[in-house]
């Protein structure tokens, strides 16, 4: 799972009611193709490609069904694949829709320590695994429990932008001689997240409206001290394993084990939104976006119906473009005909 936990991030509080409350909760309305704006525009092909490439992976029967029938259809018919064997489903919680992004960090790093790369990245210790709270951030860093052991995949030039990798959960890391390692997230200390953009907002130094990504690392920067200090302030640390099965030009993996695809894929609460289902995005704002996506991946703050993280790619122009996202709009989740019946046995 790579979806950011931007919102923890941030410091913005997002609560839910558990699963089974919250589809108790929810309304669910079915409606045409005709409502969903802007859907005959759409490349549906490129939609279906993304489907396939996660749909075999559900178990339900008439979710494998329609797998089987959709490997049958060429990408110019997609539109009236979608359209003969789906229903759209408007699920709502009482919440408005919000629509963040995230990404793929990419670091320059090295598989050997030198004057340059000098923070590791770190595989999980085996008495961490076994233990519901191991080290804390500080500890790990400042003692030697880490020394020694063979335990560093690669070594970083940034400890900022490490520190924002464990947040991502997953990147790539650029070495040297021009290849690169990917890394995915392999555990963690067992400590909550505290987030460093609410402790600015704490001390005054950002207003909540300044608080980003971006000004979060402008200000451990220009504050090389009391920075390393903020970044102590959060305990959490997370372990990370080498991906070696991911070819490099594919996404890097999602909650479903499969790589996600740069503006097609989705991270959405499964309360709501099964995941592998095919989800119209209406995303209003600056630039508008209209596009048939597919939920692939979660996200510890993606919760809620009307909640979805839209994957933006790999790299730094993705992340800037990640961490400005923060829209409105109406995500509408396609499900197989009687499924989507099936929701409302008093009405049909």
């Amino acid at each position: 799972m790579i979806a950011a936990i931007r919102s923890l991030l941030l410091g913005v509080v997002m609560t839910t009611a558990s699963a089974s409350a919250a589809g108790a909760e929810a309304t669910r309305s079915i409606l045409s193709f005709d409502d969903l704006d802007g859907w005959a525009a759409d490349d549906h092909g490129a939609a279906l490609s993304v489907f396939l490439s996660t749909c075999g992976d559900l178990k339900d029967p008439d979710w494998q069904a329609l797998c089987g029938v959709a490997r049958t259809y060429e990408p110019q018919a997609a539109r009236s694949f979608f359209e003969l064997f789906f229903r759209p489903v408007l699920v709502e919680d009482g919440d408005d829709a919000l629509f963040t992004g995230y990404f793929e960090p990419e670091l320059d790093g090295s598989k050997y320590p030198t004057s340059k790369y000098r923070y590791p990245l770190y595989r999980m210790p085996p008495e961490a695994r076994g233990a519901d709270r191991w080290l804390s951030r500080r500890e790990l860093l400042t003692g030697d429990a880490m020394t020694g052991r063979g335990l560093e995949i690669a070594w970083v030039d940034d400890p900022v932008e490490l520190f924002f990798l464990q947040i991502q959960g997953s990147g790539r890391i650029r070495l040297p001689d021009g290849g690169a390692l990917r890394v995915g997230y392999g555990g963690a200390n067992g400590h909550p997240y505290r987030s460093i953009g609410a402790e600015l907002i704490r001390r005054g130094a950002l207003g909540a409206h300044e608080v980003s990504a971006q000004m979060i690392r402008a200000w451990v920067r220009k504050n090389p001290e009391a920075g390393a200090e903020l970044l102590f302030h959060n305990p959490s640390y997370v372990f990370f394993r080498e991906v070696n099965r991911v070819a490099p030009e594919l996404g890097p993996l999602g909650a479903m084990n499969r790589s996600v695809t740069t503006m097609r894929s989705i991270a959405a609460d499964p309360a709501y939104t099964p995941l592998g289902a095919p989800v119209w995005v209406e995303k209003d704002g600056k630039t508008p976006l209209r596009r048939l996506m597919i939920a692939q991946d979660t996200g510890s703050a993606i919760k809620g119906a009307q909640r979805a993280d839209i994957f933006f790619g790999t790299g730094d122009e993705a992340g800037q473009a990640a961490g400005r996202l923060k829209d409105p709009g109406r995500m509408v989740v396609l499900l197989p005909i009687q499924r989507a019946y099936a929701l409302l046995p008093d009405e049909f």
